[in-house]
């Protein structure tokens, strides 16, 4: 699962990913320094993991992991070809995710792509050069629809009003994601199609030192401008997280963060977003060679989460022993949540929940 990074040039995405990243991506003071997009397996930080290996004393310890990807900045036109637009679009159809970067700062030594600071207007630049991508997609497939559903093709019919109406909100510069479906219109007939904005996106306003807790106009105007849309929206200052990247020690980072009045390192805020934002969640298996993090769906059941372990766990699964996190940690350990009686056993329909305690038994 991907979450991609994107925005105009110079708005600070590549420095964002070094943040992110032990993959250090060029950064630098013009357009299209990053061309190819970057790719780093990021670790999803999680107090729980941490809990459970202080318990169980193991070997070794394993988080969980969610891939980020630095796109190339796109500019007006992307969707003719400008720039390196169709690069750029084809690199945002893989992703499953869209972090979406947005300048929420004044630096006269920065150059922005159209000479003024406007997040709102980048935002809207971005929006519609995906959705004209999006309204090539869906005409292509429109075509072939009408000429089903003149047969008589009743699915066909059925397909051809919700892209119609999909048609329509996106010449009325409406992203697919904020388009009032029903979940079958959805699934059935607007999901294959893997439309740009269709993707859960979360923008993230890279601002000033001092923006960094309280915002600024630039983010009030952002947060008003996307306000109707199914959108996360994150307040980060890049450049000061950078920084904190670079210090040795936990006690200096534990510093400056507390001279900016932050808990925690925003990377780590948008880490664990950036995975919510996937519709992703943990179940952890725990002994004493290893304390892992496994990532599932939410809503996945038992076998689908044994399948994540290897595939025959799924195809053999007969039962799963399944520890609430709370419970092992109140008791302890494994054996006196068992005497407790607090160890469910459970079958092929139990959904599988965030920070559940997991071990299954598989016959092959």
């Amino acid at each position: 699962m991907k979450a991609g990074i994107v925005g105009l040039p110079n708005v600070g995405k590549s420095t964002l990913f070094n943040c992110l990243s032990n993959a250090k991506a060029q950064s630098a003071n013009y357009p299209f320094c990053t061309i190819e997009p970057n790719i780093g397996v990021i670790n999803v930080p999680d107090p729980r993991l941490n809990k459970l290996a202080e318990i169980v004393q193991p070997q070794r310890v394993q988080p969980a992991v969610v891939e980020i990807v630095d796109i190339a900045g796109l500019v007006r036109g992307a969707s003719k070809g400008e720039g390196l637009g169709n690069q750029f679009l084809g690199n945002i159809r893989e992703c499953d995710a869209i972090i979406h970067v947005l300048r929420c700062f004044d630096n006269d030594n920065i150059t922005h792509v159209d000479t003024s600071i406007n997040p709102v207007r980048d935002k809207e630049t971005i929006d519609i050069e995906l959705q004209i991508k999006d309204l090539e997609t869906v005409d292509k497939k429109l075509e072939k629809v009408r000429r089903a559903a003149k047969t008589g093709d009743k699915a066909a019919q059925k397909e051809l009003v919700t892209l119609e109406k999909v048609k329509s909100s996106l010449e009325a510069a409406q992203s697919v994601r904020t388009i009032e479906l029903h979940e079958e219109e959805r699934n059935e007939f607007v999901k294959p199609l893997q439309l740009l904005t269709d993707k859960p996106i979360l923008y993230l306003c890279n601002v000033d030192e001092g923006s960094a807790i309280t915002g600024n106009k630039y983010v009030d105007a952002v947060k008003e401008a996307v306000k109707n849309e199914a959108a996360d929206l994150l307040v980060l200052a890049v450049a000061t997280e950078a920084d904190i990247n670079e210090l040795e020690s936990y006690e200096e980072r534990k510093l400056f963060l507390d001279e900016l009045g932050l808990e925690e390192p925003g990377a780590a805020r948008l880490i664990r977003t950036a995975y919510h934002l996937l519709n992703l969640q943990t179940y952890f298996t725990a002994g004493e060679k290893e304390v892992r993090a496994w990532t599932i769906h939410k809503g996945d059941k038992a076998p689908q989460a044994a399948g994540v372990i290897h595939t025959d766990f799924e195809k053999g699964f007969i039962r799963a022993e399944v520890i609430r996190y709370e419970d092992f940690v109140s008791y302890g350990n494994e054996a006196k949540v068992r005497e407790a009686g607090k160890l469910g056993v459970e079958g092929k329909e139990y959904v599988v929940q965030d920070g559940d305690i997991m071990h299954f038994r598989f016959n092959v």
